[in-house]
């Protein structure tokens, strides 16, 4: 059961339990956190550290797994591995920062929608209700079209078709925070919107949107690699791994490695942010209660 939070010195102490939970991982979930940090790191230092190796061709094409070549070589005779890292660049980055605008902008929309007035609630809801009626990758697919598939493009389009099922998420939590006892207090004694929703009602919400958080990651890194296959997201001379299948998927019959490894990485990264997901400390309290 998630404990509520009062007011007076919400963040720090809040943060402090968190950390105290994090020591009770189970171990799917510290595994889930170490594929994580490890397609992190190889997003971050992962191309400075191979160099150029990833962009020089001319080796044997569709070469096997050897001592070489660990994931094999690609249609140009370019090493895998070096690929797959640098396609986590912008496989993880892109997708981590569409989801940060995605629950970022959602929250706050939903914290302002339950703590504002009911006008407010009600057109904030029709409107992304509105977005929620088309179909994501149509949209994906229209915003793509209209305005080319830059990454900047890549995000707003991620982020904004992941918006309302944010807003949905927070705005229900959300409301029923905004009807306890201690934010009717807080109202009474002069304090304004802003700090409601920053004080009283946002640390109370925190887990759970952690948990959202995780999942629209996972829906977002799908999306992307969904576009990428129908060549319609990063493109070249850089590559996502979705790309990365798109452009050596003639080896799939053979069972070829330049095809085969991009689709291990997408599988990894999503499997491991659920994998954290199911041990988030709120979670894993409920189970054992219901237990």
């Amino acid at each position: 059961m998630t404990t509520l939070t009062h007011s007076g010195g919400v963040g720090r102490p809040a943060m402090r339990r968190w950390l105290a939970r994090l020591a009770h991982f189970g171990v799917t979930g510290w595994l889930g956190l170490a594929v994580i940090a490890f397609w992190a790191a190889a997003a971050a230092f992962g191309p400075a550290l191979l160099s150029q190796r990833g962009n020089l061709g001319g080796g044997e094409v569709f070469a096997p797994m050897s001592a070489a070549h660990w994931f094999g070589t690609d249609y140009l005779g370019r090493d895998m591995l070096a690929r797959v890292i640098e396609g986590a660049r912008y496989t993880v980055g892109v997708a981590f920062f569409a989801t940060l605008l995605a629950c970022g902008s959602g929250t706050l929309l939903a914290l302002l929608a339950a703590a504002s007035g009911r006008w407010i609630d009600s057109t904030l809801s029709r409107v992304l209700d509105t977005l929620t009626a088309i179909p994501s990758k149509m949209f994906a697919l229209l915003i793509v079209a209209s305005f080319g598939s830059s990454i900047a493009v890549l995000i707003v389009a991620a982020g904004v078709i992941y918006l309302p099922g944010s807003y949905r998420m927070a705005r229900a939590l959300a409301v029923n925070i905004n009807a306890l006892d201690y934010v009717t207090v807080a109202r009474a004694r002069g304090e304004g919107t802003g700090y409601v929703m920053l004080q009283e009602i946002l640390p109370n919400i925190t887990g759970p949107m952690l948990a959202d958080f995780g999942l629209r990651f996972v829906y977002v890194v799908l999306l992307l690699a969904s576009l990428s296959f129908l060549g319609l997201g990063i493109q070249p001379p850089a590559a996502d791994w979705g790309s990365l299948v798109r452009e050596n998927i003639e080896t799939l019959a053979s069972g070829g490695a330049a095809v085969i490894t991009p689709s291990i990485a997408i599988a990894s990264l999503t499997i491991a942010v659920n994998l954290v997901i199911d041990n988030l400390p709120g979670r894993a309290a409920r189970e054992r209660g219901g237990r």
